[in-house]
């Protein structure tokens, strides 16, 4: 994969709605501690967007973790409710630099859609460009008989997710702070997988409006991982996306641990570390 098949731009994006059967657009406003994304959607979002709830669309309801991975029959159900359609395929977004959107982004390539584009900035790069925006609820949207199945992309259980740390490269992707165990605002214990590599989500991101950053910089920061096999986790299997997709980009295939350390942190039985050097 390269950047085009990962990312699309902002005026790209706009050129694209003009065509006749320009992609469907996602929606995810979501971030911890956050409740309000429906509303955010409400008060701007890009015009014909749909609102994605992350929580209910893009989680499951039984498994390990705050964010177990929804069967591929309710997604499929959520995604018709969407619009969505292979030919149309779909653009995600939100407005903090796809740390949220690109859990759609990954569900969907894992449900074996391949036509899905991040949009790099999110809504900031919209607004930014002076592009138009839209208030209120999403109109109605088209029937869709899209079919969808799992296991497209590779995931992690918690044994596999150990036995990398070791064998391969596993990342965390959470914040340099809770990897080392100095924090941790809502899983019930402290720390990282051992052996896991501290390699934050969002040093894939540029300041200001939140772009990904330039290939030359992503490839920098993982240009050790080539031929390695990789493999990310952060606090619930959210912005590990993130990560997948920036790693994507250099062209590095990675494995996600859906569980992440919201279900790790809840087996007693599960080894952890703290401290560790800084973050790549």
């Amino acid at each position: 994969m390269s950047r085009d098949d990962v990312l699309v731009t902002a005026a790209d994006l706009h050129r694209r709605l003009a065509e006749p059967e320009p992609p469907v657009l996602l929606d995810v406003r979501w971030a911890l501690g956050d409740p309000d994304g429906e509303q955010h959607y409400r008060d701007g979002h890009l015009p014909g967007a749909v609102y994605v709830n992350l929580d209910t669309e893009l989680a499951g309801h039984h498994g390990e973790g705050r964010h177990p991975l929804p069967s591929p029959d309710d997604l499929q159900k959520s995604a018709r409710g969407w619009g969505l359609t292979r030919k149309r395929g779909a653009v995600v977004y939100d407005n903090s630099g796809g740390l949220a959107a690109s859990r759609a982004w990954w569900l969907l390539r894992w449900a074996g859609l391949g036509n899905v584009r991040i949009l790099d900035g999110g809504l900031a790069a919209w607004a930014e460009a002076g592009y138009d925006q839209a208030t209120g609820a999403a109109h109605p949207q088209p029937a869709s008989d899209i079919t969808l199945t799992g296991g497209h992309l590779p995931t992690l259980t918690a044994d596999e997710a150990a036995a990398l740390a070791t064998t391969g490269v596993l990342l965390d992707a959470r914040a340099p702070e809770r990897y080392r165990g100095e924090v941790e605002p809502i899983d019930p214990r402290a720390g990282h997988i051992p052996g896991a590599v501290s390699a934050p989500t969002g040093a894939n991101l540029t300041g200001g409006v939140p772009f990904f950053r330039p290939d030359d910089e992503l490839q920098a920061r993982f240009q050790d991982l080539g031929g390695k096999t990789v493999g990310v986790y952060c606090g619930s299997g959210v912005t590990a996306a993130h990560e997948i997709a920036a790693l994507a980009v250099t062209g590095i295939d990675a494995a996600l641990y859906p569980g992440s350390w919201s279900a790790w942190s809840s087996d007693p039985h599960r080894p952890i570390e703290t401290g560790g050097s800084n973050a790549r």
